[in-house]
């Protein structure tokens, strides 16, 4: 066995294709209790990231384990094929925007770019070793897949859940589209910060304000542009406002906020005049700041907050969801000066025409050009971003389908089954996604993009124009994409993509023209569990584990659980298992800019897959992992130490026949059946850690095995034995029985992890009657250890020895130091012990001491007190170390005072003569 991964995993991916492996697998597994881990589809738009690495491999882990211990986990890989995310790449290759292309061709060049990169990301995923049904994934933009999408969305329709109506929107003007929640980044933005007074039509509302001076509502607000669209001004209820003379102007600012945040951005003193509750405002009417409308009113809500601001929210339904729900309560107009480019209409008069960023700077002007700007400054804030062009959005309200989320009482249904049908892990997780359920708006499940699949909705001249969806309609052409898929919309005549005869169920006329809006991606990865689950798999809901990012509790678990609960009336997961993002050594993000970024390929390049795999599982994936060089190197360190212990064990297991050479467990020596105890605990830790996704602990117990129990304790130890008994003796056939054990058991262990490095341990290791037909360790199963290995006897008599040895060996490395001896074995140990319990002890076991210590030779005397005890533990023994007595065996290295008893062989001690002779007598 040498390493060189990077060399060895291409043949080994090659003959387990070769083989059919998978193929094997699913045979096997047939007819056994069924473990499902439901893929989440990435985008097929680019090669794979370090992100995708994690995930994937997360995955295998996880199914490998569990189709080893005995369950029947099929996993089909997916890929999200619509969307912005590949029509963004698309654009980018093309150098086009959306208006410049012709839709149904754009959608066979978008067809052809995911098809592209779904081969090249297969080819990258199976090349970290993962196993999976790789001919036959999910894609959604398969007619068969596309057909379920328009299934679902019709039957969402059919019970009421979908309705279309202007409301605000995240948009993005660069792209020209709605956006989900989840398709929105928050990063670091710089936008003005300002103070606007909005004068005041009826102050006499006010009882007792000095007569002659204007009254002003003192707003804030980071969006000027917004303005242009105000209709109202919120204030909270039971708020205090003062009324303040400032320069002259009576201002009407909520009192602490006045106090702590406007008065010192006063340019003069202001004096506080007389307080009011929110109540006294009711009524209170006011003048546009740019008269592009007539009045605004003040309507009373109880978002308003002390946090910032002045108290007075600036109110404009057509740019915020809770602007646009108290719009709804107080029945205030929905203004919309903005297009889709995010260029003002004419309905901004002096501003139509400019974007809306750009135009904010001379609407400042204008304020301040007409004493309406109280105060001016900017703000570094987190903004929302669209997460494919990273452009920052704008919230505009636009006729757009929803998912009402209320309806039939929908949004306490998820909630229920986030907290009591489902297990979150982390545990936290429930509590994040509980609370984006609790605060989301209806979904918004329309896009106006090219490529994605239509939503069926037509325009009745009959209702005047009204965009409708007809369930029959909906049903129709979900039969028809099933078979020739969803441009049939952009490619046939109304006529033909509804049903014959049919007529509008409210007017009764039969003439209608098609829309063109395309359906949120989210949906089409939300309902893979209809797709996929129910339609390929043949499995009811819910699923055992979806497993992906922590951004994704915004996401794909959230536009799954939704129309699940809808649909199904129960969540589409049992378990949900999150993992964080990959940064680099000093936990930033990775990105080009930075130049830290470690793309998989190259590390499987210069490394090989499994070191990447266990990087994976030696991490703490609930938080970000860190991944640098020198954490590579050191995943490079604990996979040599972990394979060198296997190299070991299989260097001494030559010759060495299962079930014919192999030693029962009673005729073992006392220091094997420690290690057959030790390997007992471990594989049942272990096993136990896999089943709780805990493979940081899986990484640690199995290092640590290898490691500690046996290269450093058993191993050591064993190789006296190993080296010097005959071939055939029964000491090694004992040794090598337990080493047989060993890697029988924990090839199996490191599988799930280190894929080609088990493969590759497996192929040179000896078979047992249980593993000699498999043609692969992937195709075999876990093990259990019999349970006469949990001997606590033998646990009770090493535990002493286990915690007492580094002592001793720290004192041998001391009289090295000190050059009082060479090698430890030129050594002999004298133990000094007052204590009744150690002097026992030891004497009861000074038969194994010199091969556990590794010296010639021990000698225990009882003292009546010791000077310098070790440890705790051993408080009342000392340690001396002594030059051995006799002379050197020239085979064994031993020293000893039988050296020369036999002419024949004068330079072997006692022991190797007997060895000797063995070994002449066998020929």
């Amino acid at each position: 066995m040498r390493a060189s991964l990077a060399q060895k995993e291409p043949s080994l991916l090659e003959r387990w294709q070769k083989e059919g492996l998978y193929a094997l697998i699913r045979a096997k597994s047939k007819g056994k209790k069924s473990f499902t881990l439901h893929d989440g589809p990435p985008y097929a738009n680019g090669n794979i990231h370090i992100g995708h690495a994690l995930n994937k491999i997360l995955k295998d882990v996880i199914v490998k384990f569990k189709t080893m211990e005995g369950f029947d986990s099929e996993y089909v890989p997916g890929w999200d094929c619509h969307g912005l995310p590949i029509e963004h790449q698309l654009f980018k290759e093309l150098k086009k925007h959306k208006s410049e292309v012709d839709s149904l061709d754009f959608r066979k060049k978008a067809h052809d770019y995911a098809m592209k990169y779904v081969g090249i990301q297969k080819e990258q995923f199976v090349r970290l070793g993962v196993l999976g049904d790789w001919e036959k994934p999910y894609l959604t933009l398969k007619p068969e897949y596309e057909y379920w999408i328009l299934k679902s969305f019709g039957e969402l329709c059919r019970r009421g859940y979908i309705y279309r109506g202007l409301k605000p929107v995240n948009w993005c003007f660069q792209c020209e589209t709605a956006l989900a929640e989840a398709e929105v980044e928050y990063e670091e933005h710089t936008s003005p910060s300002i103070y606007v007074k909005f004068k005041v039509k009826n102050p006499q509302i006010i009882k007792g304000l000095p007569a002659g001076k204007d009254v002003y509502l003192l707003i804030w607000t980071t969006t000027p542009w917004t303005l242009l669209a105000n209709v109202a001004v919120a204030v909270h209820p039971s708020f205090n406002y003062v009324l303040a003379d400032c320069a002259g102007d009576i201002l009407i600012i909520e009192r602490d906020l006045a106090r702590k945040v406007v008065f010192p951005k006063s340019e003069s003193p202001c004096q506080e005049l007389q307080e009011v509750k929110g109540t006294d405002l009711r009524g209170i009417v006011y003048e546009h700041p740019f008269q592009v409308r007539e009045n605004g009113r003040v309507i009373e809500v109880d978002y308003v907050t002390k946090e910032e601001g002045t108290g007075l929210v600036h109110t404009a339904p057509g740019h915020g969801q809770e602007d646009y729900e108290a719009g709804l309560l107080h029945r205030l107009e929905i203004i919309m000066p903005v297009d889709e480019r995010g260029v003002f209409t004419a309905e901004a008069k002096d501003f139509a025409g400019q974007h809306v960023f750009k135009a904010n700077e001379k609407i400042i002007e204008n304020l301040r050009a007409r004493r309406l700007l109280f105060k001016a400054e900017e703000i570094a804030h987190t903004y929302p971003h669209c997460w494919r062009c990273k452009k920052p959005i704008i919230f505009r309200a636009t006729q757009q389908w929803f998912l009402k989320i209320d309806h039939q009482n929908l949004r306490a249904k998820l909630k229920d089954a986030i907290k009591h049908s489902v297990r979150w892990i982390p545990e936290m997780g429930e509590e994040r996604i509980l609370g984006m359920v609790n605060t989301r708006p209806d979904w918004c499940l329309s896009r106006q993009r090219h490529w994605g699949v239509p939503i069926p909705a037509l325009s009745c001249s009959g209702c005047q124009g009204d965009y409708k969806l007809y369930p029959e309609v909906i049903a129709h052409f979900a039969e028809m994409v099933k078979n020739e898929g969803s441009d049939i919309w952009f490619e046939k005549e109304v006529t033909q993509v509804i049903p014959k005869g049919f007529v509008c169920p409210d007017c009764g006329q039969s003439h209608f023209e098609k829309t063109y809006d395309i359906l949120d991606v989210w949906f089409d990865s939300g309902v893979s569990h209809q797709a996929v689950v129910k339609a390929m798999l043949h499995k009811g809901l819910p699923v055992d584990l979806y497993l992906e990012g922590s951004d994704q509790h915004r996401g794909w678990f959230q536009s799954s659980l939704i129309p699940a609960v809808a649909l199904e009336d129960k969540p589409p997961y049992s378990n949900v298992l999150t993992h964080g993002f990959v940064v680099d050594g000093q936990g930033r993000k990775m990105s080009k800019s930075l130049g830290n970024v470690i793309s998989p390929q190259d590390v499987i390049k210069n490394n090989g897959a499994d070191i990447l795999r266990l990087w994976v599982a030696a991490s703490n994936y609930h938080d970000d992992i860190r991944l640098s060089r020198e954490i590579l190197d050191r995943m490079i360190d604990a996979y040599r130490k972990i394979r060198n212990t296997f190299r070991f064990l299989l260097g001494n297991l030559d010759g060495y026949v299962p079930g014919v050479a192999e030693v029962p467990y009673g005729q073992l020596l006392d220091i094997d059946q420690w290690a057959l105890l030790r390997l007992h605990q471990n594989l049942n830790e272990v096993k136990a850690a896999y089943n709780n996704y805990e493979f940081a602990k899986v990484y640690k117990l199995i290092y640590s095995f290898c490691n500690e129990d046996l290269s450093s304790f058993y191993l050591d130890i064993l190789k006296d034995r190993l080296y010097t008994s005959p071939s055939k003796s029964a000491q090694r056939r004992a040794a090598q029985t337990v080493l047989f054990h060993i890697v029988n058991h924990l090839v199996r262990l490191i599988a799930p992890i280190l894929s080609f490095t088990a493969e590759e341990i497996f192929d040179f290791m000896p078979k047992d009657s249980q593993s000699q037909g498999a043609q692969s360790v992937h195709l075999l199963g876990l093990l259990d250890a019999p349970d006469e290995w949990a001997n606590q006897k033998v646990r009770e008599k090493f535990d002493l020895l286990v915690e007492l040895r580094p002592y001793v060996l720290k004192s041998l490395e001391e009289a090295r130091r000190l050059e009082e001896i060479g090698s430890s074995l030129e050594a002999k140990i004298i133990f000094q012990t007052a204590s009744k319990r150690d002097f026992d002890y030891l004497t009861q076991i000074k038969e194994m001491l010199p091969a556990t210590f590794i010296v010639s030779q021990v000698e225990i005397k009882k003292v009546d007190q010791v000077a310098n005890g070790v440890g705790q533990n051993f408080s009342q023994t000392e340690i001396f170390i002594k030059k051995a007595d006799g002379e050197k065996c020239c085979r064994c290295w031993n020293f000893s005072t039988r050296i020369g008893e036999d002419p024949e062989h004068p330079a072997l001690c006692g022991r190797c003569l007997e060895a000797v002779r063995e070994i002449i007598k066998a020929g």
